[in-house]
This record gives structure tokens, C-alpha cells and sequence, in this order.
């Protein structure tokens, strides 16, 4: 139960072939009348991108992009977790742990690989729900003991120092892994989710803060709800998402455009990646399962942190890192951040630099 086993993506040809038949087979819905973004996903544009999906889109060129980075997958607390293993020619190079969020996969991390193996030996799992790890199969699983598998992988990795990185998602994750080993991670890097005001905060803000704290609950307010949607009935939902590329597709650009800021999503991160990650979750059937991190919290809330190790915050309005002082120790908070809400996506090469200042400065 505690071996490591190599790992390779393999994708059925059926499976490659089954898909393309759904693609083309899609029902699709008429235009609503109105502002089209507005109304959720274009037709026309999402008609489009399926069509590129089915027709155009290569995956066995990015299957096998993804297999020149080495994988692995181990048994951990019952749960089979896959990862990938990148060393560092640097012998004494820091180990280095980056988590993804939702609905993203570990190939968030892949324009990253390259500028960071330099100075870090790369340990980029895929969280347990997620694209090839194994679901949870009870209720009451959290993000504290994701953060006890991720310190028992590096641990079992012969990993005794190590740093740890998470947006999205891999910002709740990333701080419990530093809770679950103590004096073994040297710093906590997040991107963005930290200082992130709130209500309670709103007497204590300045005119500019509160008028970022409101551009923000517009924003929040303008979109869907995936925290209440998921929380309430993932079941319901997961049922068309299993069986309808086109309806997981559609889901998925919705977030993302949701998370970009950009007219269309693919302006932001490459229509390839895009089409890439709704691949893995098709392959995997894990657009249900992913989910785990929504449907069993009563609401919604930012994530606290923590004081075990420094902690480094890649933010920018309205992250006020005053407010992140409360519950962290913040050694790094850089200005004059690029790219959205996934920037390792849109800003691969900053994130990379930024992180290399900060875990300089923590691993002394």
C-alpha cells in the first residue's frame, strides 16, 4: 500500500471515438433572447469550440505532452493519488508542492514545470476527486485531510523540508498541509484568497477598499453561485455532466470565463488548454466527483491561513494584506500583479519568478 507505481495516460481509442460521436450527436438548446454572455454560455460560441473539440482538437498531442513530465500514483488514507515526480538536476534543489483548484487539474501547472525545475524538485499532485486520484467515498472530506495526505506524500517521498503553493482550491490546501507538518514546511505560498475583506470588515476599510470590496460582491453576485449550486444538489447536476460533453463543456467555460475577467475565456488561457482540462474530466468522469469541496461546507468563507510557516501571497485588489496579518504570518506580498484568478494559467512565467523570490527568502 505504500509503493510508488509509475503512471502513464492512456486513453482508450473507443474512448477518443466515443466522444467525438457525442460531440457530434449534440441536441443543441435555441439562443434566449438578450445579452448573450448574460445569459450564460453563446450558443454560436460554444457550438464552435465543440466543433474544434471533435474535429480539430488533438489530444493524443496533449496526452502525450503530459507524458513527457514523469507520473506516479500511490495509496495514501485508503485514497489512490496520482502526482507528478519533476526533479530538479540540482540535487540540493528545495522540493516544491503546487495544488490546483476547480475545475482545474494538474495541467494548470504545465507551462511551469520548466522555469521552476531549476530550483525546485516539482511534486504537482492531482486532488483526491480529481482527474486520475481516487474520489472520496464518504461524506465529512475536507480540505485538513487533503493537507495530511499531501505532508504523507511528501514524507513518503523522503521529503523532509519543502515548501507549498495553492490558488483556488490549493489555497485551503495549501495551509493545512503546513498545520499537518510543523517545522517541515518552510513557507506557504497562495495565490490571492488571503485579506479578503468582508462585511464584518467594512467599517475599518478605506473609500478605494470598500469600493473594491463592492466591485467585488458585484461581481460575485453577477454569476453563478457554483458554492450554493454544488453544495445543494451535486448529484442533480453531475447526472448531465457525466453524460453530455457538451453540457460539461459548458459548464466549465462558464467558470472560466467567470474567472478570467476577459470577454471569452480563451482570450485568457489557450483554447488547447481549455479543451485539455474538460478532456480530463470527461476521460476521468470526474466533473461529479470534483465537487466534494463545495457539497459538504454549509457556506461559503475565505481561507484563514496560518502561522506555521511564513507565508507568501501573490494578490491583488481586493486582497488587503492588513487583514491577512490577522491570522498569518506574511513575509512577501509583491506588487503589480499580473494575470486573473488562475495565473499560473495566464501569467506562468511571473507566477514562476514570484515564487522564486519567496521561497529564496524562506529556505535559508
Amino acid at each position: 500500500m505504500t509503493e510508488i507505481q509509475p503512471f502513464r495516460i492512456a486513453v482508450p481509442q473507443a474512448e477518443l471515438d466515443e466522444l467525438k460521436g457525442r460531440l457530434t450527436a449534440t441536441r443543441w438548446a435555441p439562443q434566449l433572447p438578450g445579452d448573450e454572455w448574460r445569459r450564460g454560455v453563446p450558443v454560436a460560441y460554444l457550438r464552435e469550440l465543440a466543433e474544434y473539440w471533435a474535429t480539430g482538437y488533438d489530444w493524443r498531442a496533449q496526452e502525450a505532452r503530459l507524458n513527457t513530465f514523469p507520473q506516479y500514483t500511490t495509496v495514501i488514507e485508503d485514497l489512490s493519488i496520482h502526482f507528478l515526480h519533476v526533479r530538479s538536476s540540482d540535487t540540493a534543489a528545495l522540493p516544491l508542492l503546487l495544488t490546483h483548484g476547480w475545475p482545474s487539474t494538474f495541467a494548470e501547472f504545465t507551462e511551469m514545470i520548466e522555469p521552476l525545475n531549476r530550483s525546485f524538485h516539482l511534486v504537482i499532485p492531482s486532488i483526491p476527486g480529481f482527474g486520475f486520484s481516487g474520489a472520496p467515498a464518504t461524506t465529512g472530506f475536507g480540505v485538513a485531510k487533503t493537507g495530511r495526505i499531501w505532508a504523507a506524500l511528501m514524507d513518503r517521498l523522503g521529503y523532509h523540508r519543502y515548501g507549498v503553493q495553492g490558488g483556488d482550491l490549493g489555497a485551503y490546501i495549501a495551509p493545512e498541509t503546513a498545520k499537518a507538518a510543523p517545522g517541515r514546511v518552510t513557507g506557504v505560498y497562495v495565490n490571492s484568497g488571503l485579506g479578503m475583506p468582508t462585511e464584518a470588515d467594512l467599517p475599518e476599510l478605506s473609500s478605494e477598499e470598500t469600493a473594491f470590496y463592492h466591485q467585488m460582491q458585484g461581481w460575485a453576485e453577477s454569476g453563478v453561485d457554483h458554492h450554493r449550486l454544488l453544495r445543494a444538489a451535486p448529484q442533480t447536476f453531475s447526472h448531465a455532466w457525466h453524460d453530455s460533453p457538451v453540457g460539461q463543456l459548458a459548464w466549465l467555460i462558464h467558470k472560466f470565463g467567470d474567472f478570467t475577467f476577459t470577454e471569452t475565456p480563451d482570450q485568457a488561457i489557450s483554447r488547447d488548454w481549455l479543451l485539455t482540462n474538460a478532456s480530463l474530466y470527461w476521460f476521468t468522469g470526474t466533473s461529479g466527483t470534483s465537487s466534494w469541496c463545495m457539497y459538504d461546507t454549509t457556506a461559503f468563507a475565505w481561507p484563514p491561513g496560518q502561522r506555521v510557516a511564513p507565508t507568501g501571497v501573490y494578490s491583488g485588489p481586493p486582497g488587503i494584506r492588513r487583514l491577512a496579518e490577522r491570522d498569518n504570518d506574511i513575509a512577501h506580498w509583491p506588487q503589480g500583479r499580473t494575470g486573473g484568478h488562475f495565473v499560473a494559467l495566464e501569467s506562468p512565467a511571473e507566477l514562476a519568478a514570484d515564487l522564486e523570490r519567496f521561497f529564496a527568502s524562506t529556505s535559508r
